[in-house]
Order: structure tokens, then C-alpha cells, then sequence
């Protein structure tokens, strides 16, 4: 795209600078001329959308390859890697319904299904068998391998009937042999024993039954902000308001090889491919079905063979191989389906390209006429495309005519490529920019890594554990109505996803007719007022005038502070950059129903900003409290110097080779940090919480203790005392109570129990499974 981006006359690049929607179709148009007649915009187009050129089409020779890597890496009991290859070489394997050929992709199933069997991972065993199976019923191996992983899982009836099958099926005497063999053990196992029945082990799902939102929403018209969405009754804390599955999703390039293309909940290790192209990874074949609208096909030859079976076998063998097919229904265009031709243009443009290409698509696959002008009027998503800054505007014009053009491989004439179509798909970038929400998963790390192997935690671990909780971003969606919902830096909303589905609850009581308001990004606590209004300006093109930026705060005032030089006096000391924006903000304080309204701090903004015109006269190194002056370049510069010390022990504690050096630079730079900057500084909360991990990877359980809570005490004035975050640090002071025996342990998960059913409600324990893990343990 460089090369592209680069050739552009500058005459057309200042036009595009100072383009607005009304003269959008000009640029477009002359943009898209200037492209016709450069060579190197065709080569581009031809590489990304001709399957001919591509990089992510089917190669039996690529699959051959890592069949061979994953046999070699077997043979030496290297079982991940192993389990790796095989699954790459799936990925590679071509496929074509009723072929002889797809033998291979049953083959590659099963040499799967013995690493993972060698892994004790025997559920996922089972499933690379029945997949195996679905391709090829006869395929005696796959039988075998699913009595063997049924032997092990204690299920001694189905193994019974799985190794009936595959001696019926085996054509080889030696063969037969082996599996009569395997037979005579089990049935004499099974006279001494009753037999087990495990139920069926089903395709990866995630249940997010249980709740629906009990309120209709109101949309009304918001002055500066468009439409937004209110209740039309009065809303208690925890309430479910809305849930909604999106319009259109992608998967974000970093999660490609971790989660599912479709759900985008993590993969399992027995992870689906796409059949036709060998980019996307799904947890089942209900989502490589749903994505693409493809399924493997099972022959007639099979289908003859397992009716020679006897009656008993032959419904069984029907209920495996017939198993996954119980819930294929699709109910939507298939997302990926359009991109599934081998082309690599899905792989190689941005997430948001992709998502516009997914909407489009989506239209063309159930409109003929190809009126994109009327589809992103109809979208009803607010844009800001004269507020973007000139890249963002470039890059929409060469986004726009790049993707149309490779959508234009799989929808031909129908789709029209001009001045206005390329405008509209502009317009629909921008709506993406503004509308698309990032879907986020919470991810638990313990410090010392442990985990079972199926993603669970521990039972009554003697390794002292500590966990940290980590948002992790794994793709973007488009929600219709999520999109009416308006920002807050201060909101009483909370936005959370299980699988595809967005849901909001809110998080503190909401009136009648009061704005239901999320936050797009960082909220108050997390970073200070400039910050935000820097991110939202950046990322969505306007100017944040919520209460969290308009009227002075605690957070915003002690979050990046300096102390006072007078070691009594507990006012605050700010930069001149934190101060200048606090004095644009509306002189009154927003804390009269907070907790800490009679702590000291709130005195000291009462005194500095509550007062006519009183803050007029602040300077940047006084105290707000008693004028002192503090020298902030000094200070800065000792700050910095302690921060070196705290970043080497954050090193240490990934690395996980602290010493006591590096625990005691890190316990002196703390006390020069208390010197410096003030008490509610979130710097002085970050290195309590980093001595804290630091001594519980050493064993010091009673001092990680203490520096969790000194840090947690800090959290709670630049946050709500019920907040999420106060949550997710509570987690790891529980695990470390717990590993001490500190009957406290149960107040702490008590608390955050509480504060996950306010933000989560019922589906808390799917969001964040480890509160099991906590709850067990009291």
C-alpha cells in the first residue's frame, strides 16, 4: 500500500486533505482514474484477489511437508510440535467433496487424535475421531483410535462398539488380530466391572443462557450527540439492558493462531480449519460451518460399507458420524464464505477493511441491484469523516478502491466501481471507525503459569499463586443498535462479550429517561482528562464533554500529582500540563455522593477549584493545599531515576529470576516515589503491586500481602470502591490470603463476588472462570 500511497500526485493529496462529504465523490473519482492507469494499483489488486496469486490456498505438498514434520517430531515424543504440524497440515490439505483424496484430511485427523490421546487430552481425542469419521466411515484406524481414547476415558461400552466397528472394517488379518486382542481385554475387564457410560462429548459451545434483558429500550435524540439510548423505568445497579449478536465481526491478526475466526473464544487443541482456504481456525465444525457454509460430505461407498454392519453397530456408527452434524443450521449470510476462494486480501488488509468488506459482502450476497448507496443509508451508523485527519482520509480513498475491486472477483457486474460507489464505501469506513466495538476476553495468569491442560486452575496448590487478570483484544464487530449507546468517561454501563454476543448491564443505579452511557476507551482512573480526550479525539474525531471531562474530579487531580515539599500537608502538586486542563473544566467537584467526599483530598479540590474564580491563580509546582512550591523538574527527574529500578524488577518478575538486589532497589525506589509524588499517584499503586508479585514468586506471602493492599488502598480514591478494577486486584490478594490461610481470604472473594455479579450478573463465572477456582477454595 506504500507504493500505492506514495505514487499519488500531491495535487490529488491536498485535495483529499480538504475534502468534505460533499465534494468526496471529486476525490474518489480522481483517485480511482489515477489508479486505472497505474500498472503497479493492478498488480497489487491482482495479487491480493486472483486465487492464482494468493498465499492462502490449499497445497497437498505444503500439507505432505508438515505431515512429514509432525511423523519426525512424534517419532521423538515431541508431542507439541507435533500436535502443531499436524494441525498446519490440515490447514494446507485440500479438500473436494466425495474425492478419494480426502482419505489424507482423515489420516491427518487421526495422527492428531494419537498426539492428543499421548497428551491425555482425550476429549479432543474424540472429536478428531469423529471428524476423521465423518469424512471416511470406514476408516478402521479412526474406529480403533476411538475405542483406544474411550479405554482411557473409562467408557468401556462405546469402546466395546468402536473396536466392533473396526474389526468388522479392518481388511487385514493382522489387523483383526490386534483389535481382537484389544477386545478380549476390555470384555474381561468389563465382567469384573460395570461398565461406564460417559455421555458424548460435544462440540465446543459456550452456554450464555440464563439471562435476557427485562427492559425495552427508548432511543431519543441527544443534543451534540446524535440519537442515545435511555430506560424507559428506573434501573437498579446489575441490571442486563441489552443483548445483541453482531451485524458483522472480524478476528484481529494477533489472535489468529489462539482464538476462533468465528466465536472467538480461545481454540481448542484440536482446532477446525477452514476447508477451503488455509488462513482461518475454528473450535468446531459448527463454526467452520457457520463462517463459511461448508461441511465435509460423507460417500456413498461409506455409507454401503456400514450397511453391512449388524443393526445394533450400524445405528451407533450412524449416531458418531451423523453427531456433528446435529446443529448446522445457518441462519445468515456466512461470513467468511466470500473470502473463501484462496484469495489472501482477508489476511493482508486492516481489521476494519475487513469488517467493511464483511458488510459489503453481506449486502451483495442478498441484493442484486448492488445499490451500495442505499445499504449505507439504510446502516443508519454516524460517521466522522470530516474530522479525520488527512492519513486516515488517504487511506480511506485507497482502502475503499482496493476492496471493491477485490470484491469485484467474487461478485462481478453486480458490483459497480465509480465515484459514488467508492464515496460510500469512505463513508462506510468511517462508520466503522466511529461504530465498531473491539471484543475484548478476560484472561487469568497466575504468576507461576499453572494451569490444567484443559484451561483450569489448580485444586489445593502448594505453590504460592498470585493471579493477574489481563483484557485481552480479539476482534471487532459491528453491534446496530450497540452503536447508539454514547460514551462516557464516567459510565454507568458496562459493555462485556461472551462468544459473539455483546451484552450491557449497568453498573450503578440509572432514572428514567437518564442516559445508558459506556465508555469507548480509558475511563476516570485509568488515565487523566488530556489523556482521554487525546485517545477519543484520535480514535473516534470528537471532543469528550461527559462529566468525567467537564467537572473536576479526584481522579483526574491526584492520578499523575506530585507531594507537597511540606511532608504535613497532604495537597497536591501538578504539571502544567494537568493543570491547564483541569482549569477548563467547569469549577464544581462531582464527588458529593462518594465515600471519600470527607477525605482530605476532597478538601484540597474544594479549596483550590470550588471557589470564584480561585483557580485562575494556580500555578503549575504549587500546592494546591498551601501554596508550596515544589521544583517539579527535579522531582521529575528523581521519579524517573526510581522508575528504572521498578521497570528492572518488572523484568525480573517476567523473567522469573528476582533477586534480593532487585527487591531492594525496588523497596527504595518505592519510598523516593512516596517522597516525590503524591499518596493517590496510580505510579506508586503500580509499584506496590509489582513488590507485591515480586515477593510472592520469592515466597514472602505475608509482605505480598501488604504491598497488594497498600496498593488496592490507592486504587480505591482514583476509582470507585466498587469499580471492576478494585475487583480484578482483589483476585490476586485473595490467592495470596489463600496461600497464606488468612481467614480474610473469604471476605476478599466475598467482595469480589460481589462486584462481578454487579458488572457480570449470572454469566460472571463464564467471563472470569477462576472466581471458581477462588470460590472452591474457601
Amino acid at each position: 500500500m506504500d507504493t500505492l500511497k506514495g505514487a499519488i500526485p500531491e495535487k490529488l493529496k491536498q485535495a483529499i486533505r480538504d475534502s468534505t462529504v460533499n465534494t468526496l465523490q471529486d476525490t474518489c473519482s480522481s483517485l480511482h482514474h489515477f489508479f486505472l492507469h497505474f500498472d503497479p494499483f493492478h498488480q497489487t489488486v491482482t495479487q491480493l484477489a486472483d486465487p492464482s496469486y494468493a498465499l492462502c490456498g490449499k497445497s497437498k505438498e505444503a500439507a505432505l511437508k508438515y505431515k512429514q514434520l509432525g511423523n519426525q517430531c512424534f517419532s521423538n515424543a515431541d508431542y507439541a510440535n507435533a500436535l502443531d504440524y499436524y494441525t498446519q497440515a490440515l490447514q494446507k490439505a485440500p479438500f473436494e467433496v466425495g474425492e478419494i483424496e480426502n482419505n489424507f484430511i482423515a489420516t491427518l485427523y487421526i495422527n492428531r487424535a494419537t498426539v492428543l490421546h499421548k497428551m491425555n487430552l482425550l476429549v479432543e481425542c474424540l472429536r478428531d475421531c469423529d471428524r476423521a469419521l465423518q469424512i471416511c466411515p470406514s476408516y478402521s484406524k479412526a474406529w480403533y483410535r476411538r475405542g483406544k481414547a474411550n479405554i482411557a476415558f473409562g467408557n468401556n461400552r462405546d469402546a466395546i462398539c468402536d473396536l466392533n466397528i473396526a474389526k468388522s472394517v479392518e481388511s487385514s488379518t493382522g489387523g483383526k488380530r490386534q483389535i481382537e486382542c484389544e477386545l478380549k481385554i476390555i470384555l474381561d475387564q468389563s465382567k469384573s466391572t460395570d461398565i461406564v457410560v460417559q455421555p458424548r462429548q460435544k462440540e465446543n459451545s459456550l452456554s450464555t443462557t440464563g439471562e435476557m434483558p427485562q427492559i425495552k429500550l427508548q432511543s431519543v435524540s441527544v443534543p451534540d450527540k446524535g440519537r442515545g439510548m435511555v430506560p424507559p423505568s428506573d434501573v437498579s445497579p446489575g441490571s442486563l439492558v441489552h443483548a445483541e449478536e453482531p451485524y458483522a465481526m472480524v478476528i484481529l491478526k494477533q489472535c489468529r493462531e489462539t482464538h476462533c475466526h468465528y466465536c472467538l473464544n480461545d481454540l481448542p487443541a484440536d482446532r477446525v480449519p477452514c476447508i477451503s482456504c488455509s488462513i482461518p481456525l475454528y473450535c468446531s465444525h459448527q463454526c467452520q460451518i457457520k463462517a463459511g457454509g461448508q461441511m465435509f460430505m460423507i460417500s456413498t461407498e461409506d455409507n454401503y460399507i456400514l450397511k453391512n454392519l449388524p443393526n445394533d453397530l450400524a445405528e451407533y456408527a450412524a449416531e458418531v458420524i451423523q453427531y456433528n452434524d446435529c446443529e448446522q443450521k445457518i441462519g445468515n449470510v456466512t461470513e467468511h464464505k466470500h473470502e473463501c476462494q484462496g484469495v489472501h486480501w482477508p489476511a493482508v488488509l486492516p481489521s476494519d477493511i475487513v469488517l467493511a468488506g464483511r458488510l459489503l459482502a453481506k449486502f451483495l450476497s442478498k441484493n442484486s441491484s448492488g445499490d451500495i448507496t442505499s445499504f449505507v443509508e439504510k446502516l443508519e451508523l454516524s460517521h466522522c469523516y470530516e474530522h479525520m485527519p488527512f492519513e486516515s482520509k488517504l487511506d480511506s480513498h485507497i482502502y475503499a478502491i482496493v476492496l471493491l475491486y477485490c470484491l469485484k472477483h467474487s461478485y462481478g457486474a453486480m458490483l459497480a466501481i465509480n465515484g459514488i460507489s467508492i464515496l460510500q464505501v469512505v463513508i462506510l469506513i468511517s462508520q466503522i471507525k466511529v461504530n465498531c466495538m473491539t471484543v475484548v476476553r478476560l484472561k487469568s495468569i497466575d504468576a507461576h503459569g499453572l494451569s490444567d491442560q484443559s484451561g483450569g486452575f489448580p485444586f489445593h496448590s502448594s505453590v504460592h499463586l498470585t493471579s493477574n487478570v489481563e483484557q485481552v483484544r480479539v476482534g471487532k464487530a459491528i453491534y446496530k443498535v450497540g452503536s447508539l449507546f454514547n460514551h462516557s468517561c464516567q459510565p454507568n454501563v458496562h459493555a462485556y462479550f461472551l462468544s459473539r454476543t455483546l451484552y450491557l448491564r449497568t453498573t450503578q443505579a440509572v432514572a428514567a429517561g437518564c442516559q445508558l452511557e459506556l465508555s469507548y476507551g480509558p475511563q476516570v482512573g485509568l488515565w487523566d482528562c488530556k489523556d482521554r480526550q487525546s485517545f477519543l479525539k484520535d480514535e473516534y474525531a470528537f471532543h469528550c464533554q461527559c462529566t468525567g471531562c467537564s467537572e473536576v474530579n479526584l481522579s483526574d487531580i491526584v492520578l499523575n500529582a506530585f507531594h507537597c515539599v511540606n511532608p504535613n500537608c497532604s495537597g497536591a502538586v501538578l504539571e502544567s500540563r494537568v493543570l491547564e486542563c483541569e482549569k477548563q473544566k467547569i469549577k464544581h467537584l462531582a464527588v458529593a455522593d462518594k465515600v471519600i467526599k470527607n477525605d482530605d483530598i476532597y478538601e484540597v479540590c474544594l479549596h483550590a477549584f470550588n471557589q470564584n474564580d480561585a483557580s485562575i491563580h494556580i500555578q503549575p509546582g504549587f500546592c494546591l493545599k498551601c501554596s508550596s512550591y515544589r521544583d517539579l523538574e527535579s522531582s521529575r527527574a528523581t521519579v524517573d531515576k526510581a522508575l528504572i529500578c521498578i521497570k528492572r524488577l518488572q523484568d525480573a518478575i517476567l523473567s522469573k529470576e528476582i533477586s534480593n538486589t532487585s527487591i531492594s532497589d525496588a523497596l527504595r525506589s518505592l519510598h523516593l516515589l512516596r517522597s516525590n509524588l503524591h499518596a493517590c499517584n496510580k505510579v506508586i499503586a503500580e509499584a506496590e503491586d509489582n513488590l507485591a508479585q515480586a515477593f510472592c514468586l520469592v515466597g514472602e506471602l505475608q509482605l505480598s500481602a501488604d504491598h497488594c493492599k497498600a496498593s488496592i488502598q490507592i486504587l480505591e480514591k482514583i476509582y470507585d470502591p466498587d469499580d471492576i478494577v478494585i475487583a480484578y486486584e482483589l483476585v490476586k490478594l485473595s490467592s495470596v490470603q489463600l496461600s497464606l490461610g488468612d481467614n480474610s481470604a473469604v471476605n476478599s472473594i466475598g467482595r469480589i463476588g460481589a462486584i462481578f455479579s454487579r458488572y457480570y450478573g449470572l454469566h460472571a463465572d463464564l467471563v472470569f472462570p477462576y472466581l471458581q477456582y477462588l470460590r472452591r477454595e474457601i
